[in-house]
């Protein structure tokens, strides 16, 4: 029983890790510029 909780813990954090991150394209849609590489003050 004590593996089967565990098990199940491990997995809702790990479903929840991947759902973080950037998944869209990098490039703007056609017709946007882009505002990166940005040049900050110095």
């Amino acid at each position: 029983m004590r593996h089967l909780v565990l098990v199940l813990a491990l997995l809702a954090l790990t479903g929840t890790a991947a759902a973080c991150g950037k998944k869209a394209d990098l490039e703007p849609p056609p017709g946007q510029k882009s505002d990166f590489p940005r040049q900050y003050p110095r």
